[in-house]
């Protein structure tokens, strides 16, 4: 069974959030190789950054964007984690004792910022984190007191503008804890509502460190300094090519350097790595339109429009846009549609018991409630799903 559980703090929902982690067309950005490779071929193959007269060439990626070590960690840090975790055996109390240490007001009293990016070693002194500074420093002391603590990459419902022609991709990372074959626990300083999450999958240190360097090319991008963008682009590929965003991060860098044929390659090979890439297909449809490439428009176009109607979070999506205005009869019928597609996420599967108990209709809520129990995979999704199917089964049985 994964657990999910996670340090709340009031504003951790605040604006600042979704500026930092949603982008919908340019850029994609996480608050997130040594073998001979077509992505290391083709990264050999692009053409310098031309900008402000200087032409930055790959030689300089690394002097220029330096990797420093996420997990590193000092005397302080090392006398924090052994002071509230020494002489405890269990991993699990470990585990818990060492995450509310960390998250504790009288302890260290770790903080959610959405802007405060960095290493362990640069959380735990600043008492500030996003998502992926959090997972660094807790992975460091965590490692430190023998957990098996690694990376998560937590894949995210993707959402559409309120006309549904753009996607809107949100990326997250947190931290992933086994403190048993059976036992798993996914700790996080500002969790994701379950209901937003459609997998996960863990990742290398080296992909933690690619997306330590994307945070800083996009915040450079957002600056106009256009040189260090490219430089922590160019570096996070180097350690985690087959992250096609990242692809997409560095296809947004040379658009904006009016490099053109660079986007075009850049934005592509994100294709090839991941064929599905949403902001890959977006941004070429931006770059034809810009360039007055009305073929290779209308085609993306058909691209992007047919993978929305194949995706049950856009059904589910519009089924939330009707529920807000208590259609429950369409909201129905687009949450079919997107269990159809996805017959095995039991969040799909609970909303429709959902709407089914609005509908007025218990039986068929009862339904879904326990197919969606049957497909939870984390013990929270699973309580609340029993509480509300529990809820209606004593409605119903009291009106019999």
């Amino acid at each position: 069974m994964t657990y999910q559980w996670a340090v709340r703090f009031t504003g951790s929902n605040a604006p600042g959030w979704g500026r930092r982690f949603a982008y919908s067309l340019l850029f994609l950005l996480l608050t997130a190789c040594g073998s001979f490779s077509p992505s290391t071929q083709l990264l050999s193959e692009l053409p310098p950054l031309q900008y402000q007269g200087e032409s930055l060439e790959l030689e300089q990626v690394k002097l220029r964007a330096p990797t420093p070590d996420l997990l590193a960690l000092d005397e302080e840090m090392l006398d924090f984690v052994h002071r509230y975790t020494a002489g405890i055996n269990s991993r699990r109390q470990r585990l818990h004792t060492l995450h509310r240490a960390v998250g504790g007001s009288a302890t260290l009293g770790l903080e959610y910022d959405p802007f405060a990016g960095g290493t362990a070693l640069e959380a735990f002194h600043s008492q500030s984190a996003n998502c992926l500074s959090y997972a660094n420093l807790f992975i460091a002391l965590a490692r430190e007191v023998g957990l098996d603590a690694r990376y998560q990459w937590v894949d995210v419902r993707p959402s559409w503008t309120r006309m549904g022609e753009r996607v809107a991709v949100r990326l997250h990372v947190n931290a992933s804890v086994q403190v048993s074959a059976r036992d798993r626990y996914m700790v996080d300083l500002d969790p994701l509502p379950a209901r937003e999450i459609t997998g996960s999958q863990e990742i290398r240190d080296e992909d933690a460190q690619a997306l330590y360097h994307s945070n800083i090319a996009m915040d450079a991008l957002s600056q106009e300094e256009l040189d260090l963008a490219w430089v922590h682009a160019m570096r996070a590929l180097q350690l985690s090519p087959q992250m096609s965003h990242l692809w997409v991060n560095l296809g947004v860098v040379y658009r904006r350097a009016d490099q053109h044929q660079a986007a075009e390659a850049a934005y592509l090979h994100a294709l090839e790595v991941d064929s599905f890439d949403r902001s890959a297909m977006n941004n070429l449809m931006v770059l034809y339109d810009l360039l007055g490439r009305e073929e290779e428009y209308l085609y993306w176009k058909s691209r992007v429009d047919s993978y929305r109607d194949i995706n049950p979070f856009y059904h589910a999506w519009l089924g939330d846009q009707a529920g807000e205005e208590h259609d429950w009869h369409k909201a129905r019928g687009h949450y079919e549609e997107a269990v159809s597609l996805e017959p095995e996420d039991s969040e799909l599967l609970f909303s429709l018991g959902i709407i089914h108990r609005e509908l007025g209709q218990p039986k068929a809520a009862l339904r879904y409630l326990g197919k969606a129990m049957s497909k939870a995979t984390l013990f929270k999704e699973h309580e609340i799903y029993r509480a509300e199917y529990d809820r209606i089964n004593r409605s119903l049985a009291a009106a019999q």
